[in-house]
């Protein structure tokens, strides 16, 4: 039986519970549990993404056969860099294989699995038909063309689909977001595409013209987003806006500007990527207004 007396050291040592503390001291929201390979994987499968939407532009419009090839490539070695990835933070393969079993089109996570196994094949496809094309002459080239197509179609979701899937959730941080995180994705995963050809020795107008575009996207969004103030947010900020549009300008006359826009533009998108996984933890412990930003995005 409890005494009156141990009735009131429990009212004594009792605290009550505060809005910016949860439950017994507990956060809200559950922090992210990512490990570096899904920032890591947002980059290299945005890339790959957006470099299929390239390598497609370039076949339909009758560009360079080179552009298109090493496009192409770079889709193909992004999509197989990509699934390592992904499951080294799963932690088992079958956990992959297991997302797999049920297509689920209200979950982003569901989509991007298959996504990335369809869009993994399709590049395959292209590159190993292109080398066959290349190396016995057998007409082949439909093939390539198609599955380049294809590539393309699944590319431009493996590029936006992640800004999609971390504003569906409830850390403040990303979710009042969640309209614009696609957008800037997508735009991130075209500038770093347009540096890899440029890197490769691609100097097209049109390339020039899309990483121009794409810097001048993220440099309006980062106006129009805030997902925190660290010191990799701003890092990223300039080196995936700013820096880029301003070389990008002097690079429609100089070699010279336009590979420094291409190295700014690969380590600025890199950074985009470790900069909001690391805002949403963060956003996660403060617990501060949690509810308030979630009920702003299903407003």
């Amino acid at each position: 039986m409890i005494t009156e007396q141990r009735l009131e050291q429990l009212r004594r040592d009792a605290q009550p519970m505060q809005p910016e503390r949860g439950y017994y001291g507990l956060p809200y929201l559950k922090e992210p549990v990512w490990s570096w390979e899904v920032p890591a994987y947002f980059f290299v499968g945005g890339t790959a993404g957006a470099a299929a939407v390239v390598a497609a532009a370039a076949q339909l419009t009758g560009a360079d056969r080179d552009l298109i090839t090493d496009a192409r490539w770079v889709a193909a070695a992004g999509s197989a860099l990509s699934a390592p990835l992904l499951i080294g933070d799963l932690g088992r393969p079958e956990r992959f294989l297991n997302m797999l079993r049920v297509f689920k089109v209200q979950s982003p996570m569901s989509v991007g699995a298959w996504t990335l196994t369809a869009f993994g094949t399709a590049a395959s496809a292209a590159v190993f038909a292109d080398e066959v094309q290349k190396r016995t002459g057998l007409p082949v080239r439909i093939v390539a063309d198609a599955a380049g197509l294809l590539s393309a179609a699944t590319g431009l979701v493996m590029s936006t689909y992640t800004g999609v899937l971390i504003g569906a959730t409830s850390i403040p941080a990303w979710a009042k977001h969640v309209s614009l995180l696609p957008v800037h994705f997508g735009a991130s995963a075209m500038s770093s595409a347009v540096a890899m050809l440029n890197l490769l020795g691609h100097d097209a107008r049109a390339l020039d013209v899309l990483g121009f575009t794409a810097a001048a996207v993220e440099t309006a969004l980062g106006v129009l987003t805030e997902p925190d103030r660290s010191l990799t947010t701003r890092a990223a900020k300039i080196f995936s806006g700013p820096l880029p549009l301003l070389l990008r300008i002097g690079g429609f006359r100089s070699k010279r500007f336009r590979r420094a826009a291409a190295v700014a533009s690969l380590l600025g998108s890199l950074l985009t990527r470790f900069s909001w996984v690391e805002a949403g933890k963060l956003s996660a412990r403060n617990t501060t207004g949690a509810g308030d930003a979630v009920g702003k995005r299903e407003a």
